[in-house]
């Protein structure tokens, strides 16, 4: 499948004799596996860079601060976006007259990158610089939705801007679409689009290569899975971090795997299956330590529902380990979406159950910004 990069030629008129300015990451490559920022530069004049959280070449880990640089390559500044500030300065824009944008995205909630576009738009149009997306596909598909909307009165952060679900089945320009819609952004906003594709169909099917946008999501299994594990960052479970699979292998020194893979088991959770780990972070939660846990595997990603997994397995361990589990409260609560589970409100039946509801109306709502 063509991604917007690809369908450059058939946009030319939009870069030709314009200065242009590249948000990007080693994840924004054509087909050929040439990356966008070396296409660009080969056909029209790129003239500064920026780069969001883990860097213009991914050399950041979570949470690093990225700092402005000169590119060795291009040999243009690069302007970082996930720094002292996250905003891109007037001098930044004097340099350019486009801001475009290409990187992955994995279409969960709370991966930053979509919140560095939106932000980058807020900018742009008060710049009066108009920007062009790059289209991608939403590596999850763009027909299923999970999870509950985000409390955007109490919790909204850069892992968390706007009422979305947790997986809400729309590409980066779709989004980009319905953000400076409905909430009236008022940018002067173009997306390059993919090659049209069926919305159910999930990467390995789109015959792209996977790169991994950041470092603790190296395959396209990791993504899908990340919708729901991602809510241990908030907990004092390792959710992988250090270790091969990241995201996939959940776990901590107090957790008897044994017991956990049996209640686990017990719901019967369609798609997915579990097997018992043991595992060492060498970074992260508990590095150096040995952890038991379980691994979760996709055995149909039709069927699959990963939020609910996620938020079914947290509640297991809570259960198994009422003494020594605990919540980071607001770090959890800005990944779930809601305060009420952390405080006692809302169980995780209930929110699963509400969650079918919101995720379905989100998905209604925005149809009329779908591309594909």
């Amino acid at each position: 499948m063509n991604n917007g990069i690809d369908n450059l030629k058939q946009h030319a008129r939009l870069f030709s004799g314009r200065r242009i300015g590249l948000i990007t990451n080693p994840s924004a490559v054509t087909r050929r596996l040439e990356l966008t920022t070396d296409v660009l530069a080969k056909n029209f004049k790129v003239t500064a860079l920026f780069g969001p959280e883990h860097g213009i070449r991914g050399d950041a880990q979570a949470g690093g601060v990225v700092t402005d640089s000169r590119d060795t390559v291009l040999d243009v500044p690069v302007f970082s976006l996930y720094g002292q500030s996250k905003r891109i300065s007037k001098d930044a824009f004097d340099l350019i007259d486009v801001l475009c944008y290409d990187i992955q995205d994995v279409g969960a909630r709370f991966y930053t990158f979509i919140y560095t576009l939106a932000m980058a738009m807020e900018d742009a149009t008060r710049a009066h610089k108009p920007v062009i997306v790059f289209d991608r596909p939403n590596p999850l598909g763009g027909d299923i939705t999970e999870g509950i909307l985000l409390d955007t009165k109490r919790l909204a952060s850069f892992v968390g801007m706007y009422p979305m679900p947790t997986r809400y089945a729309l590409t980066v320009g779709e989004f980009a679409r319905y953000i400076n819609d409905t909430f009236h952004i008022g940018c002067e906003l173009t997306v390059i689009p993919c090659s049209p594709h069926p919305r159910e169909r999930l990467f390995p099917s789109t015959r792209n290569q996977w790169i991994p946008p950041s470092p603790n999501i190296p395959t396209f299994e990791t993504a899908f899975i990340y919708i729901g594990t991602c809510i241990f960052e908030g907990t004092n479970v390792s959710e992988g971090r250090g270790t091969t699979h990241p995201f996939e292998l959940i776990g901590a020194p107090f957790i008897d795997a044994q017991k956990l893979l049996a209640s686990m088991e017990r719901r019967k959770l369609p798609g997915i299956a579990w097997r018992p780990v043991h595992f060492t972070p060498m970074f992260s939660k508990f590095a150096n330590e040995l952890c038991h846990g379980v691994q979760m595997h996709i055995m149909n990603h039709r069927t699959a529902r990963p939020f609910e997994a996620g938020l079914w397995l947290c509640e297991e361990i809570r259960e198994l380990c009422p003494n020594d589990f605990s919540f980071k409260p607001e770090a959890f609560s800005r990944l779930l979406g809601t305060e009420s589970y952390v405080e006692g409100r809302e169980s995780a039946e209930t929110i699963i159950s509400r969650a079918k509801t919101e995720s379905a109306n989100f998905a209604a709502e925005t149809n009329e910004f779908r591309l594909y």
